[in-house]
């Protein structure tokens, strides 16, 4: 047996046995993605083979949180891909306002600086006081540095060009304290937030939703995974409601891509079709 196939087996021996111990599951992420992952970890440890670290995921749990880190992708920034943002100001946003409540729901928010930038755009609108954001991810560590909305203050040049292009009407610092080169969130955009811990691979619905952005996520699962993804999307948007997907993602060929129109192409923006009576 030649050692290519032999470190496949070993990757599905890793795979399953962090499947076992903690319930995550990762066998239907894209493979080639998990094998870079997986052996830039690797290189970190004092082992030569993928087989070595299993019983070491066992049985130390500090070790398990470095795996996790290591096979999830946190990059990002606050208004990353700016023109999604002004899209979501111009498109969707008007239609939110029409709404009493607002459930937001973003999928795989890693250190949250969306998050915020979503929250920034809501009360310059005067909408935050009456939604309800829910950012998951499976990454704990990421999830962390969300709920703490602490970043380093020497990023601000860089996130003031993102908001400005984004169609931000204010100035972003506004938004933060500034102390120590640290930049904290303003305590009024997190107190409509609610951080969890949510695996789209195995974890179901928990709320209907008006708006669920989940960009540059689906990129790493097969396309079964990708479609039992979607799925739960349409599942817990309401008519009406919008998906905001990453630039190269797509409901093309998906068992829900009937159920959604495109509002915004470029901004991979889309609507869940109303019920037939409410239609024009």
């Amino acid at each position: 047996m030649d050692e290519e196939r032999i470190r496949d087996i070993e990757i599905h021996l890793l795979l399953e046995a962090l499947r076992l111990r903690f319930g995550y599951e990762f066998h239907n992420y894209s493979r080639a993605s998990l094998k870079r992952r997986i052996l830039g970890c690797l290189s970190t440890c004092a082992f030569k083979r993928i087989s070595d670290i299993i019983p070491l995921l066992l049985r130390d749990e500090s070790f398990h949180q470095k795996l996790i880190l290591a096979l999830t992708v946190t990059v990002t920034e606050m208004y990353r891909d700016p023109e999604v943002f002004k899209s979501l100001k111009e498109h969707v946003f008007p239609v939110l306002k029409t709404w009493p409540f607002i459930n937001v729901w973003h999928a795989g928010c890693a250190s949250g600086e969306e998050v915020y930038s979503l929250a920034i755009l809501l009360k310059e609108g005067g909408y935050l006081d009456r939604a309800r954001i829910y950012a998951t991810d499976i990454n704990e560590e990421a999830l962390c540095k969300a709920r703490e909305g602490v970043y380093p203050a020497g990023h601000l040049r860089q996130y003031e060009e993102n908001y400005r292009l984004a169609g931000g009407s204010e100035c972003l610092a506004q938004s933060c304290h500034i102390r120590y080169e640290l930049a904290m969130m303003h305590t009024d955009l997190r107190k409509n937030m609610v951080f969890a811990n949510h695996n789209l691979a195995t974890d179901g619905t928990f709320t209907e939703t008006h708006l669920i952005l989940c960009r540059n996520v689906l990129i790493y699962f097969n396309q079964e995974l990708q479609d039992r993804v979607l799925r739960l999307f349409a599942e817990s948007l309401i008519h009406g409601g919008f998906l905001c997907l990453g630039s190269k993602e797509s409901l093309r060929f998906s068992s829900v891509a009937d159920q959604f129109v495109p509002i915004c192409s470029e901004a991979r923006i889309f609507q869940k079709r109303l019920e037939p009576n409410h239609e024009s």
